[in-house]
């Protein structure tokens, strides 16, 4: 074994058997002592882990502890279906612990129950531990990217496919987030780390679940999937990575193991929505069934109604909202709540435009504050009696022309962007110049930063000094009368000028 590995304190046999009948860390019927003994348990890089299925593998039990840090010894206790894991540091497996009392561990889709052990450090019987301690040499090996062990045994023993894949995104026509990939990938596990880049042109990702099972089951069901229709084909191989190094949370990386992570960039990331999908399985399967749609996943019948709060009340309508919703979605109704007006209901035709329109618009600044978007627990929106919505709060916009997805295959499904500063303008008037439309952009409060006229000059590419301001002057402008029945188009762009 390699230095790192601590040598002490002999595992007691009490701990054991105060552990191997209780099926819970809190059984009703356990006695108070019992309890009282599992509850007080200090920390320690030692954990006890108990309920694992038979015939588990070591490496699937060292794969629960890799995404939090080294491993450093394992004791497999097969008859009893237990285990203990070493990990580097207590930092690490208090990290772990806490992480697991949010999302249920579990090993071949079965839960597991995981809390310090009474031991500081693991001494294990190198005779009766010999497999597992070479399968952790294997895996330590290849995490710290050197080459493991000559002896032929622990070659044999190499650790089935890594928990991390790489996800390569073909025939990309709409934008597939990180939260995205989450909430389709936890479907079948715990997913601990993604990492998203651009390499050969092509958006890549590398996604880390808790054990190598979930990763290959996830392989297994969505490699060549369509995450739209007929677009978005996953590609899906096993990366060479055992762990992924996440440095920042934003929308480029994201570790749910440590929600504590700076964004690095200096945009704000709502932990409590990164973490939406891995803590919650409803609203992973929900979300999954939305943002995936068309991929085989189940969730039939998700809501297509969001729930927007932090809303600036004192600027906030209906129309701003059914406009710049309506960048991601058919927008059929908006109420804003009478008691609760920096809040709002928004009704979309179905949960796969609701899910595109909140990845995009969760945290996203509007008239000043930062907006809250998340899945609600309506079905739908419901209009008022007659003569009752005095203040109109209301809207019902089921029928409005300005819909950009009702045709199927119109080019606006290619053309879904997050918010960014540069605006994308169709529908152009011919005797509408450059100066026209820096004059009409400034004027609805924003400062025109550059401009580029397409070559036949119906389409227009307008920078703004930040995505704030492109949001509020696409609520103001598109649909905007030039005259002649020309209605001009706005939408986020993802080129920079």
């Amino acid at each position: 074994m390699d230095g790192d590995v601590a040598v002490g304190v002999k595992r007691g046999s009490d701990e054991l058997n105060m552990y191997s009948s209780s099926p819970t860390p809190l059984t009703a019927n356990g006695s108070d002592s019992k309890k009282q003994r599992l509850d007080e348990s200090p920390p320690s890089r030692v954990l006890h882990i108990r309920k694992l299925p038979n015939e588990v593998s070591e490496t699937e039990v060292i794969a629960l502890g890799l995404p939090f840090g080294k491993v450093t010894n394992i004791l497999m206790l097969k008859g009893k279906n237990q285990a203990f894991l070493e990990l580097g540091t207590e930092e690490a497996a208090i990290t772990m612990v806490n992480y697991y009392t949010a999302v249920t561990p579990q090993v071949r889709n079965t839960p597991v129950f995981i809390q310090y052990s009474n031991h500081k450090e693991l001494k294990t019987d190198s005779a009766l531990n010999q497999r597992a301690q070479a399968v952790l040499q294997a895996v330590s090996a290849v995490q710290d990217g050197s080459s493991p062990s000559s002896d032929p045994g622990v070659l044999d023993l190499a650790p089935p496919p890594s928990p991390v894949l790489r996800i390569i995104i073909d025939n990309m026509f709409y934008p597939v987030t990180l939260d995205v990939l989450q909430q389709i990938f936890s479907k079948f596990g715990t997913v601990m780390k993604i990492i998203t880049f651009t390499k050969n042109n092509q958006f890549q990702a590398l996604l880390q679940f808790s054990d190598p099972v979930n990763a290959q089951q996830a392989k297994l069901s969505l490699d060549g999937q369509n995450i739209y229709n007929s677009c978005c084909t996953l590609r899906i191989d096993f990366s060479k990575l055992v762990n992924l190094n996440v440095k920042y949370n934003n929308d480029k990386s994201r570790d749910y193991t440590r929600p504590d992570l700076p964004t690095g960039d200096g945009e704000s990331v709502n932990k409590d929505h990164s973490l939406l999908g891995a803590i919650s399985p409803l609203s992973a399967a929900a979300a999954a069934a939305a943002a995936a749609g068309r991929v085989a996943l189940s969730g039939s019948g998700v809501s297509g109604v969001l729930l927007a709060s932090n809303l600036n009340e004192e600027m906030v309508t209906p129309q701003s909202l059914f406009t710049l919703f309506g960048v991601y979605g058919d927008v059929q109704r908006v109420k804003i709540l009478y008691n609760k007006k920096d809040s709002a209901l928004i009704q979309l035709s179905d949960g796969n435009q609701a899910q595109l329109a909140m990845s995009h618009l969760n945290g996203q600044k509007v008239f000043g504050k930062v907006m809250r978007v998340t899945l609600s627990k309506h079905q739908t929106v419901a209009l008022p009696r007659e003569g009752l919505d005095d203040q109109l709060l209301t809207k019902d916009f089921s029928g409005s022309p300005l819909h950009r997805f009702k045709k199927p295959g119109s080019k606006n499904f290619q053309n879904i962007f997050p918010p960014s500063a540069t605006l994308h303008l169709s529908n152009v008037r011919d005797a509408v110049g450059e100066d026209d439309l820096r004059l009409l952009f400034s004027n609805s409060g924003g400062t025109v930063k550059a401009f580029k006229f397409f070559q036949d000059r119906k389409m227009a590419l307008i920078q703004m000094t930040s995505a704030e301001e492109a949001i509020q002057t696409l609520m103001d402008l598109h649909n905007y009368d030039m005259g002649g029945n020309h209605h001009l188009k706005v939408s986020f762009s993802k080129s920079t000028i």
